[in-house]
């Protein structure tokens, strides 16, 4: 994919709003990924497709049922990404409202949305947002939209902010304590505390990490620790840590965040 890329997505949002209508109960069918099906419910599926990619603006344009590790891989190959979490689908993740693991560094996933072309519940096809990142005039509905369930109104298309790939991108460990490390490390992208250890992700230049390295003595790592499941608690930064010690079961803290992810009840 070149500069200026443009593609299509598979249906026009006409058609899209055809499929849901104003009568009777309806649901949107994403790849599954952000909970199970609704029984008795008749489903739709929303425009599939990157649209367009304009790596100056640092904007996407995509269909909302698109597949989120295909639209990262498309937008890598612009040295860009977008402040998703991997897997499901572009307007799934945004109704549910679930930011990825970046939260730290990159900011919550409502900052993501820019615009939205939405089929309200009259079956009618309606703009929210604007399309560049300096709109700011009225309301700011898409904040409204993400996490919204669907209850406003089902996903279209959507554009969203994208933003450089860091240079270096490295994952460390800590035994130090988190909240030393939440304080004084500068600027970390994520810190991940699982009750023994805390994980860092560090985003730079190679000389500002080795001194960070330095500093607080970090081991590198392939990666981030695996987020045990099924069970994620959202709460203010200052209790997550002591809400997770009563867990029973492994978790993971999204210091900072307040995001805990856990396999207890």
């Amino acid at each position: 994919m070149g500069p200026g890329f443009e593609s299509s997505m598979d249906m026009t949002l006409d058609e899209f709003a055809a499929r849901v209508g104003s009568d009777g109960p309806v649901t949107i069918s994403g790849s599954g990924s952000q909970g199970g099906a609704v029984v008795d419910v008749r489903a739709v599926t929303a425009p599939s497709g990157i649209v367009r990619i304009d790596a100056a603006e640092m904007v996407v344009e995509c269909g909302a049922a698109t597949p989120v590790d295909e639209l990262l891989d498309a937008l890598a190959e612009h040295g860009q990404t977008v402040a998703m979490p991997p897997g499901g689908t572009v307007g799934g993740t945004l109704a549910v409202g679930r930011s990825d693991i970046t939260r730290l560094g990159h900011g919550p996933l409502r900052d993501v949305l820019l615009q939205t072309r939405y089929v309200s519940a009259a079956g009618e096809v309606t703009k929210a947002g604007g399309p560049t990142v300096k709109n700011v005039s009225g309301f700011d509905l898409c904040r409204l939209f993400v996490g919204s369930w669907g209850t406003l109104g089902f996903f279209g298309d959507v554009i969203l902010r994208t933003r450089p790939v860091a240079r270096n991108i490295r994952w460390f460990r800590s035994d130090r304590d988190p909240l030393e490390l939440l304080r004084d490390v500068h600027r970390p992208v994520a810190l991940l505390w699982d009750g023994a250890s805390t994980s860092v992700r560090l985003d730079g230049d190679d000389g500002d990490i080795a001194r960070a390295v330095e500093r607080f003595d970090l081991t590198e790592t392939s990666g981030p620790p695996p987020l045990p499941g099924p069970h994620r608690w959202s709460l203010s930064p200052s209790r997550a840590m002591d809400a997770a010690r009563s867990v029973d079961g492994s978790f993971v803290v999204e210091l900072g965040v307040g995001v805990v992810h856990h396999s207890g009840g």
